[in-house]
């Protein structure tokens, strides 16, 4: 069949041609059957490749920043600090901690920086945020009462008769709570730099944050009233005056630690 349409001339072939439109011939076929199903499923997976090809690549997402080490971060910012001025600006500016954010005011120190008593309390309340003062509440008030009856005032101006008070925290936490462990820990290059410019020569830890954070303990049922050693000074922790107003039974420990606090000043040079 082959050859004979090899020597088919064009006339005749014409002809044939014709003749198959006019019986409604419209596909020319082949020796070998052809799927239709699967040439259409090839042909559309061309196309998707195609489109795929001429799409622009997405953009890479950004990279990610490494974490902050807070605590690393503040020790550099308290090394810098040369005054009390200088660590208050330094420490005021530091925004690693959220507490900041939720807080009115920054509540630095409270006295005379140069007393030879230093008090580190825990963390401001409500009216320490509200003034920008530590101890001001009521529990400020009955600090104010137990070192004035052995003699110290923080209005006081000779650094004999004079305290100096601080917090481990200087911004509020919410309702009050107890700060944590990760927000002590970027406090406390400050807080050791507060010491370091203030050179106190004794410190009384105020409450269980305090002893936290100076000592690495809680439990100040059982550490209070005895002498332990706090950023290379004598420190006394004692019960936190807001415990006493809660507790007014534990103001005898009270009353026994300010007297051990006024013979250790007595007995030092």
């Amino acid at each position: 069949m082959d050859s004979a349409l090899a020597q088919m001339d064009f006339e005749t072939a014409r002809a044939l041609y014709e003749w198959q439109v006019e019986l409604g011939v419209d596909e020319a076929i082949g020796d070998d059957p052809v799927n239709r199903y699967e040439a259409e499923a090839e042909r559309h997976a061309t196309e998707v490749q195609a489109a795929m090809a001429a799409r622009p690549a997405a953009p890479s997402a950004p990279p990610q920043p490494e974490p902050v080490d807070a605590a690393a971060a503040a020790a550099v910012a308290a090394a810098r600090a040369a005054t009390l001025e200088d660590l208050a600006s330094c420490q005021g500016a530091f925004d690693l901690c959220d507490l900041k954010k939720g807080a009115r005011n920054f509540v630095f120190a409270d006295g005379n920086p140069e007393a030879r008593v230093m008090i580190i309390g825990e963390a401001p309340g409500r009216d320490e945020d509200i003034e920008g003062r530590p101890f001001v509440g009521r529990a400020g008030q009955l600090l104010d009462r137990m070192f004035a009856a052995i003699g110290l005032s923080r209005v006081a101006h000779h650094p004999d008769e004079a305290i100096y008070i601080t917090n481990i925290m200087p911004w509020r936490p919410p309702q009050n709570r107890d700060p944590e462990a990760a927000e002590i820990a970027m406090m406390l290059p400050f807080v050791q730099r507060h010491v370091e410019l203030a050179r106190p020569d004794l410190i009384v830890l105020m409450g269980n944050t305090a002893c936290a954070a100076a000592l690495g303990k809680r439990g100040i049922t059982r550490l209070r009233g005895n002498w332990t050693q706090a950023f290379d000074r004598p420190a006394l922790p004692m019960n936190h005056p807001a415990h006493l107003l809660r507790t007014p039974s534990a103001k005898r420990e009270a009353w026994a630690d300010l007297l051990s606090l006024k013979a250790k000043l007595n007995g030092l040079p």
